[in-house]
């Protein structure tokens, strides 16, 4: 397996992974090809692609604010769930947040997404029951969950 910097010519297949997993959610501006160009260009050293034989079969977008780090879209091809792919592209973006001083990572997970939650866990992520998240949308978007 080959872990590589993300690039907005993943696109195509990063999308494609995205739509075959469960549990993600997805909407038409942020997660459009423009929408991941300008996320990646403001994080350009912590999103990574996983390979295998040369198809993409996982990925992870993260940035930061500096002081926080945030994960998003984290994804394994079904056929290649359970292989430590999505372990080993967490590691990255954690080795990466590290070498830039960021001490503090968050992500958000649907609490439907039962799978993806045990990952987290897994992963050292607690669950917080002391906090409320929020969120406003100024601009309308089409919304959909796979």
């Amino acid at each position: 397996m080959n872990i590589r910097t993300m690039l907005e010519e993943d696109y195509a297949c990063l999308y494609a992974l995205w739509t075959s997993c469960t549990g993600m959610g997805l909407n038409d501006i942020d997660d459009s090809k423009e929408g991941i160009g300008r996320f990646l260009a403001r994080n350009p050293h912590t999103c990574f692609i996983a390979e295998k034989d040369g198809r993409l079969v996982g990925a992870i977008m993260a940035g930061n604010d500096g002081r926080r780090g945030y994960i998003y879209h984290t994804a394994v091809l079904p056929d290649f769930q359970k292989q430590g792919i999505g372990t080993a592209l967490v590691h990255a973006v954690l080795e990466e947040f590290k070498q830039i001083g960021i001490t503090k990572v968050a992500l958000v997970v649907f609490e439907r997404n039962a799978p993806g939650n045990l990952f987290w866990e897994k992963q050292g992520f607690s669950k917080r029951t002391d906090i409320v998240y929020r969120n406003k949308t100024l601009t309308e978007m089409k919304r959909f969950d796979t």
